[in-house]
């Protein structure tokens, strides 16, 4: 498991919260979330890697999230996140790297029988993970990367109380195809019809619009620089 995903929902500055919570509730929208980080192949489960506060944020009754491996990560060693049911196992790390260790390791040999291999990893906030993960290295035959980018866009209204950002992974050249602002990567914005071939369901397309709320659901996906002999 060396890709990742980072899904997020977030404004045309990159917003994505205000004072620890969504600006914005989009129930349409969850439900994307939520089917998009559900859907595996028979025998096998998603995993789902969140800060602290990310996991604190969802309410108890819904946590951990259901049919898939939560992975917590917390400076603080001594955090509890209580007991999990086994459909849902959940696990506590102190940094990214162990977490990423967890869903990367080959499985335990004899593999228990209610082992499930992961099928997608997807890091689903918050900020910081969001800055951590998308500075990995794309070097896939040492570690974890992120490759692909499931980013709802947040259009109108423009929420400018937002106090918490995601990165700025693309540059100024718009939304119609543009590279990194690290050198040497492009990122480009896949076409509708990718986007729900890779998430396994039918996504709706064009700009949708819920309880005033325009957005519009996009794939980014990583490519290798084109380089060209002179």
């Amino acid at each position: 498991m060396s890709r990742l995903t980072l899904i997020v929902a977030a404004t045309r500055t990159n917003g994505i919260g205000q004072n620890g919570s969504l600006p914005w509730q989009l129930p349409q929208e969850m439900s994307y979330f939520a089917r998009a980080t559900k859907t595996a192949p028979e025998g096998k489960v998603n995993a789902v890697v969140m800060g602290r506060n990310t996991w604190e944020s969802i309410p108890k009754k819904f946590r951990p999230l259901k049919d898939r491996v939560n992975i917590v990560v917390s400076r603080n060693e001594k955090y509890e996140i209580g007991s999990t049911p086994q459909t849902s196992p959940t696990f506590l790390h102190l940094n990214l790297a162990d977490a990423l260790a967890r869903i990367s390791n080959p499985p335990p040999s004899p593999a228990p029988e209610s082992f499930k291999p992961i099928h997608h990893a997807f890091i689903i906030g918050g900020a910081t993970l969001h800055n951590e993960s998308l500075a990995l290295p794309p070097d896939p035959t040492t570690a974890a990367f992120v490759d692909r980018v499931l980013l709802t866009r947040i259009l109108e209204p423009a929420f400018e109380d937002c106090n918490v950002f995601m990165p700025d992974f693309l540059t100024s050249q718009g939304e119609s195809g543009a590279r990194a602002a690290e050198e040497g990567v492009q990122w480009n914005r896949a076409p509708h019809e990718e986007l729900s071939e890779w998430v396994g369901f039918e996504v709706p397309k064009g700009v949708q619009e819920e309880k005033g709320v325009k957005y519009e659901f996009q794939m980014w996906v990583r490519r290798k620089p084109q380089h060209t002999s002179e």
